[in-house]
């Protein structure tokens, strides 16, 4: 039994609630009396409700996220019905925002809005001493980090075993990008380095190989990235895989020189480039320097084995098709193993919506309250987008189709206009993105790339065949039967810096 239940439903089981681990950590003495407990959004909401209840909690606190707010809004329902005298306080970026028209807000108790690491003990205290919060919405005052207590100690071995491992070196961006919720958290916080990198060691010797850093501009204090990657090569081992989000024209030498040391796949950059087009960069309050981020690019690619994952945006005000279109074909020539294509999404707070009249944003409802249409861009036109993001996704960054996806545009094409086009003939014949077999899709990919771009029968079956292959798969799928060898050669041992995600290792699986 736990009078106070922290609770969140994750996106999947693989992602671990950090935030709901610094809550539990700072709850100091009142953590004997509490519990955390993790869902996922696939799970019944009732049977979420169930398993809250059978710990017969006073309190019980819920982290909110565009991903779960609709399902959460429904545990939060069931349970005030049930158990009218539960106390529900909400918390997170999807609640700290507009919060009057939330109906998940209207149900539940209170709501502490921002960094509630400190704020939701304090206000537990206040509740279980009979006392009451002044108002429904509780601001939180950021918390100075130093005065964190640690949420690394409540990975369970489990977590270690299975799950992916959440860690932050800082908080908040300096830049002020209006799409995005990390523009509204100004100054960037860092934490103390040594109890960091002490915490990493403890992680370590407790088996964790794959660490996430939350953080949004890891590269963005040089004394503290330089101090995180010395701090990893110097205990590298095989398995190690380390993701950093990373400022993408800021890479100065202190920091190439350690990268170029790390053996291939141990790192992953995530890239935010979001568009290339100037004037829309502009629009948006994004600074970005286009010379240096292509320069950085080519070092990362000609001189690391890093892993780089790039994000593009698709719906930003003043981009057209064509635009991006044109920034997607730039961003291939960089060579990324892998490129994010995302729709623009409004998430509450943010100031992209004082684009909405002059640019005819028009968004979804629901969340995850994607863009809909815009000036530039039909809803008929943005639906072909959507196919596209999806089917990049499955064919471009999967890992699956290394070797296959660059014979879409052979000849010389635009690859993002041949794409379109490989995506605009599978719509044709599938009717639908979803539920589509890897043989299914490279059935479809040799029948496309032969009769429509005219390439030869054998060659393709073969690059297909080496593709299929790379994923670690010995059987000969049926669509290649008639064109390949009943047994493929044997492939030289791939390096399996393995512990990396699956994605990941095919990128670097050895060619034959």
């Amino acid at each position: 039994m736990a009078e106070i239940v922290l609770a969140t439903l994750n996106a999947k089981y693989i992602h671990a609630a950090f935030g709901l681990r610094y809550l539990f950590a700072n709850l100091g003495e009142l953590q004997t009396r509490a519990a955390l407990r993790e869902f996922d959004i696939n799970q019944r909401a009732l049977e979420i409700v169930e398993q809250i209840l059978a710990e017969n909690p006073r309190i019980v606190g819920l982290g909110v996220y565009i991903w779960n707010v609709v399902a959460a809004t429904e545990v939060v329902s069931a349970l005030k019905r049930i158990r009218p005298d539960l106390i529900v306080i909400l918390g997170g970026p999807e609640v700290s925002y507009e919060t009057e028209a939330q109906g998940i807000v209207q149900t539940a108790d209170y709501v502490i809005t921002g960094e509630a690491d400190l704020k939701f003990a304090e206000i537990c205290r206040l509740l279980l001493a009979g006392g009451k919060p002044a108002t429904k919405i509780i601001p939180a005052e950021l918390p100075e980090l130093s005065r964190l207590a640690n949420p690394y100690d409540f990975y369970t071995p489990d977590d270690v075993a299975h799950r992916i491992i959440y860690v932050e070196a800082s908080r908040g961006c300096p830049f002020t990008c209006e799409f995005c919720l990390s523009s509204l958290d100004i100054p960037v916080r860092q934490f103390p380095l040594e109890a960091l990198l002490q915490n990493l060691r403890n992680l370590l010797a407790r088996g964790v190989r794959q660490f996430k850093f939350v953080d949004r501009t890891f590269n963005l204090n040089l004394p503290s990235s330089r101090a995180l990657l010395q701090f990893f090569l110097d205990h590298y081992q095989p398995g190690l895989f380390v993701h950093f989000e990373m400022i993408p024209d800021r890479l100065p030498e202190a920091l190439r020189e350690i990268i170029a040391r790390y053996p291939a796949g141990a790192l992953q950059f995530e890239v935010g480039i979001q568009t290339f087009n100037p004037e829309v960069a502009q629009l948006i309050s994004r600074r970005q320097d286009y010379e240096r981020l292509t320069a950085n690019f080519q070092f990362l690619r000609q001189h690391t084995g890093v892993h780089v994952h790039a994000d593009l945006i698709v719906g930003l005000p003043g981009e057209s098709v064509a635009s991006f279109g044109a920034g997607f074909d730039r961003l291939i020539a960089l060579q990324p193993q892998e490129i994010q294509v995302g729709i623009l999404k409004r998430l509450r707070g943010t100031p992209i919506t004082r684009h909405d009249r002059e640019w005819e944003m028009v968004y979804g409802e629901l969340p995850p309250y994607e863009i809909l249409r815009t000036k530039m861009i039909s809803f008929t036109e943005m639906q072909r987008m959507r196919r596209f993001a999806r089917f990049w996704d499955l064919i471009g960054n999967s890992g699956n189709f290394i070797e296959t996806t660059p014979l879409v545009w052979h000849g010389g094409g635009s690859p993002f206009t041949e794409f379109l086009s490989l995506v605009d003939w599978l719509f044709e014949r599938l009717g639908r993105q979803h539920s589509i077999s890897l043989t299914q899709l490279g059935d479809l990919l040799l029948d496309y790339l032969t009769t429509k771009k005219l390439l030869p029968v054998a060659e393709t079956a073969a690059i297909l065949g080496r593709d299929y292959q790379r994923g670690g798969r010995e059987d000969l799928p049926l669509f290649l039967r008639p064109h390949l060898p009943a047994v493929l050669p044997s492939r030289r041992e791939r390096s399996r810096a393995a512990a990396m995600p699956k994605r990941q290792e095919r990128h670097l699986a050895v060619q034959p």
